[in-house]
């Protein structure tokens, strides 16, 4: 079986304060970009699926040329291949319709595997839209990957602070948490194997798609204003200071 995760280039988190409201709005961003912290989770999420049942993993992302450095590193996690589908400015449903005809391209992808969301975007949208193109059933919030046969997968997903034991038929569209394990780190081998790679490059001609016009647009770009925070001790004993507490927040209208 071949299981194909989809990942996507976003700026460090650690860098994203030092992001101007023009380069977000622009996409052209200054700061260092990475693999969405989110994609990790489904990179490593594919590999378990390939270590655990056999079969292949692959990575795909839309983006520019730039985007194959994400690629890169997701076969220096171990993915066996990578697959650019270059396409800028595309929505999330531009981009599900562009990964959907990619993946019925590739004819042997069993499970599709996303993070949660992006930290850029944020909207969590794109498996559901995925999974709508492809016609497949979509599974959210899955925390653990509990079996997978030939026809089916068995999941557990979190809902709240519960977990519910699902099946569903193949294939099928896995968005996975932070519950499915931490990312493996790259190993150096890996890493110089995957500078020589040249991924493939496919283009919304190629796959015979007819990207539409974006039909989300944001059109207020700000930093959110600092908070005014403040630090009060309070002294005495235990009671004394509890009671202090109290009547501060009491005064603040917290309580």
């Amino acid at each position: 079986m071949r299981y194909l995760v989809c990942i996507k280039q976003t700026p460090d988190t650690a860098e994203l304060p030092k992001i101007t409201p023009e380069e977000a709005a622009s996409g052209k961003f200054s700061v260092n970009l990475v693999v969405n912290p989110w994609d990790e989770l489904a990179i490593e999420a594919g590999l378990k699926l390939m270590e655990t049942y056999g079969g292949v993993t692959g990575a795909i992302t839309v983006g520019d040329e730039g985007a194959i450095d994400a690629l890169r590193s997701a076969l220096a996690m171990g993915c066996k291949d990578a697959t650019l589908v270059k396409n800028v400015g595309a929505d999330v449903s531009g981009v599900a319709d562009l990964l959907a005809a990619a993946v019925k391209k590739d004819g042997d992808v069993g499970v599709v595997v996303t993070g949660q969301m992006t930290v850029d975007g944020n909207s969590g949208s794109l498996p559901v839209v995925l999974g709508r193109k492809l016609g497949w059933p979509v599974l959210t919030g899955v925390a653990k990957i509990v079996d997978l046969a030939d026809d089916s997968i068995t999941v557990e997903r979190t809902v709240g602070q519960a977990r519910l034991t699902v099946k569903t038929s193949l294939p099928a569209v896995v968005s996975v948490n932070k519950e499915i394990g931490e990312p493996r780190y790259p190993t150096f081998i890996n890493i110089r194997k995957a500078a020589r790679v040249k991924a493939p490059v496919l283009t919304a001609d190629d796959l015979g798609v007819e990207v539409p016009a974006p039909v989300v647009h944001m059109t207020n770009f700000r930093k959110p204003p600092a908070r005014d925070a403040k630090v009060q001790l309070f002294e005495g004993s235990p009671q004394e200071a509890a009671a202090a507490l109290v009547d501060a927040l009491l005064a603040e209208k917290v309580l």
